[in-house]
């Protein structure tokens, strides 16, 4: 039904058009009468739709809500990547899980969380299927072993012991019920070299990708238009190969009794005194956290491919130990426990292959299983 203010234009229109008794200006007068009522009938179609937009966001959506996780783990939560990798000459194809918490795999109810594990891309494994990455080989041996323990896995590429402060105040207060009595934490790699900041904050800084990353954080239409495109539309993803032969070699591994004849404790130059100054203020903080929210903290130094040949790896772990010694917190020393590790056993220099998540696995699980276990 046409409005009146159309009606009026339409008559004076049609009164120009048959003084001017031209056939083809009635055409004319004609499409523009329907040109102006479609644009205002799309014009209210679209006020229509974008209330109706408006309304669901505002009811179901993140906005005004708690567990409003915020722009630090704005890329993790709901995620389903199809990857297709290839370790140790067997190709896997496979999903990379994060859920609405944003943790590593399945959905879970957070009052039944009681093991976290803290870690960057050496302990979140993205390229490895779930089962076979460090977490997936200690929880099924757990469960081999009748343990009702289970380990929740909260790694995110690039984070250093700063990121894992950050967590307990951006990310870990917004989960409902959620408070585990242990939270393990795997250091070392990242707090090596300060470039990986970058990854603890991931905080955009021109204002139109803050607004992006606000509007995907909090849209539950943008979150349930991923939901259908992982599950009805999945992008496969090959990623590299790995145990590259050619590239290492020629490495040499250098266990632990090696590193400490061949890296000075002693005069540090002044990049590796700020290093190791900027680390124990991280540790600090990491204490009082641990402090503040009364938890047990267990601690894991680390090693690369060619074990502690990176001089401020090997001075990160030595004070993360003594660290650890004078607040009488848990440490399993993994940097004295492996004194060699396989070429094939590593994809790149700081990433384990499916065969190297099964080696250190074993190598934590009786350290892990004593310390849970007694506690």
């Amino acid at each position: 039904m046409l409005a009146q203010s159309d009606l009026v234009s339409g008559l004076w229109y049609f009164v120009n058009c048959r003084g001017q008794q031209n056939e083809h200006s009635i055409y004319i007068c004609m499409y523009i009468l329907k040109e102006k009522t479609l644009k205002k009938t799309l014009a209210i179609n679209f006020v229509i739709f974008f209330t109706l937009i408006l309304f669901i966001e505002c009811i179901f959506g993140y906005w005004f809500k708690a567990n409003n996780f915020g722009i630090h783990m704005r890329s993790e939560r709901n995620r389903n990547d199809l990857f297709n990798a290839t370790h140790n000459d067997k190709n896997y194809t496979f999903y990379y899980k994060r859920n609405f918490y944003a943790f590593r795999g399945d959905e879970f109810d957070p009052s039944h969380v009681e093991v976290v594990f803290e870690g960057g891309s050496s302990g979140n494994e993205r390229f490895i299927p779930e089962e076979y990455t460090i977490i997936g080989n200690l929880n099924k041996y757990f469960k081999e072993n009748n343990s009702e323990i289970i380990i929740y896995n909260a790694s995110t590429d690039g984070k250093t012991t700063r990121g894992y402060v950050n967590d307990f105040l951006h990310w870990f207060p917004k989960i409902p019920n959620f408070n585990p009595k242990f939270f393990i934490f795997y250091i070392g790699i990242n707090d090596r070299k300060f470039q990986y900041e970058r990854y603890d904050f991931k905080f955009a800084t021109k204002s139109s990708k803050k607004l992006r990353d606000y509007i995907k954080n909090n849209s539950i239409i943008l979150e349930m238009i991923k939901k259908i495109e992982n599950k009805y539309f999945p992008q496969l993803t090959d990623v590299y190969a790995v145990s590259n032969k050619e590239l290492y070699k020629n490495f040499v591994y250098v266990n632990f009794e090696e590193a400490k004849k061949k890296h000075s404790e002693n005069n540090l130059t002044e990049d590796e005194k700020d290093l190791l100054l900027t680390f124990k203020t991280r540790l600090e903080n990491l204490k009082k956290i641990v402090e503040k929210n009364k938890f047990i903290p267990i601690f894991i130094t680390q090693i690369k491919f060619d074990g502690l040949s990176d001089k401020n790896l090997f001075l990160v772990n030595q004070e993360l130990k003594k660290f650890s010694k004078s607040n009488n917190f848990d440490l399993i020393s993994l940097d004295e426990l492996v004194n060699n590790m396989e070429i094939d056993y590593y994809y790149d220099q700081l990433h384990t292959s499916i065969s190297g998540s099964e080696k250190i696995a074993k190598i934590l699980y009786p350290h892990l299983k004593k310390i849970l276990e007694k506690k």
